[in-house]
């Protein structure tokens, strides 16, 4: 997809952060932006940024406010584009999401519902309400569609790897991935595409995302206090610039990218994800093998890590946070003396 101007965006999670970022870029670009969340007065607050930044009218941006999760919500939400603006999206960008830390074997199912119904449910409703739609309006034969068309996701680094802090997040992420990759496949021969956002770190406010959990899925097996979410607040201010981000997505979609990594210098990601995906190819072999492979890699990173490397923005535990990532005090056959960030 190449041509922005006077197309429709629907982008999830667009009034904060990532989502924010993204649909102040394709506005810029001309489309007409459709923003949605569950909090109505960051979305009034949002339009009038997004206005600012590209200098469109009101006329282009449209709020909804709804439960993503919620599949009848979403397909009226559909509907409402369609007799808004003509038709459904030439764009989809899903990208609302939430997070909290703390070991996976302290989780409830809460905490899976929410974390992973955000994460990974939402993408699912969207592309399964939209998908057809977006087929049958504007897909083509052989490749050639009748108008552009394109499916995104914002996933994770985290989809490349498990967190025994972050399980229920990296899992949904993970999901995510693979669902994007299928899409990819399957749209191509009508002329479609698919591509995955897959960052670090993100300058956003995720990090109050337990102030907005639902009342029927707040029984959560973590540790969660106003000093955790501080904190979880000052490591994403030093993340990526949601504006940045949001060009670093349409530029992967004006170039047809599958998977989209803005992670610094190449050579960040791709030794992490060798990391990764070389762990896993040592499962095969013998204990002493893979320990001493595991040494050898762990050593030759010492080696090559520059001696005046900056230290990582935020990561100064405030003041009631000392406990993040670590389970509720109750839950006695969690070991409090164990990391589920590290291991």
């Amino acid at each position: 997809m190449k041509d922005f101007k006077g197309k429709i965006a629907f982008i999830t999670g667009g009034a904060s952060g990532a989502g924010l970022g993204q649909a102040k870029v394709f506005a810029k670009a001309g489309m007409k932006v459709v923003i949605t969340d569950v909090r109505r007065d960051a979305l009034h607050n949002a339009v009038s940024e997004i206005i600012e930044y590209a200098g469109c009218t009101a006329a282009d941006v449209l709020p909804l406010c709804f439960d993503l999760t919620c599949r009848e919500a979403y397909t009226d939400a559909a509907n409402t584009v369609e007799k808004i603006y003509g038709g459904p999206p030439h764009l989809l960008v899903q990208t609302a999401g939430v997070n909290s830390f703390g070991p996976i074997e302290a989780s409830t199912f809460d905490d899976f519902d929410w974390v992973m119904g955000v994460c990974l449910d939402h993408v699912v409703n969207g592309l399964v309400i939209f998908v057809p739609r977006m087929i049958k309006a504007y897909g083509g034969k052989d490749g050639v569609p009748k108008e552009e068309f394109h499916v995104a996701a914002t996933s994770s680094m985290g989809a490349f790897m498990g967190g025994a802090g972050t399980g229920p997040y990296s899992a949904a992420k993970a999901a995510t991935n693979n669902l994007m990759y299928a899409y990819s496949m399957a749209l191509r021969p009508y002329g479609g595409g698919s591509t995955v956002l897959c960052p670090a770190n993100i300058n956003s406010n995720i990090g109050n995302a337990e102030k907005y959990r639902p009342e029927h899925l707040r029984n959560t097996g973590y540790h969660v206090s106003e000093g955790t979410m501080a904190h979880l607040n000052s490591i994403h201010a030093g993340g990526i610039d949601p504006i940045e981000l949001g060009e670093y997505l349409k530029e992967g979609i004006e170039t047809g990218r599958v998977i989209v990594m803005p992670f610094g210098p190449p050579d960040n990601w791709m030794n992490m994800l060798r990391d990764n995906h070389t762990t896993i190819e040592e499962y095969v072999l013998t204990e002493v093998e893979r320990n001493k492979k595991i040494e050898e890699r762990m050593a030759e990173r010492m080696r090559n890590m520059p001696n005046d490397a900056p230290p990582m923005a935020g990561w100064t535990v405030p003041e009631g946070a000392e406990a993040f990532g670590s389970a509720r005090k109750d839950l006695d056959y969690i070991d409090p003396s164990r990391n589920p960030r590290f291991g």
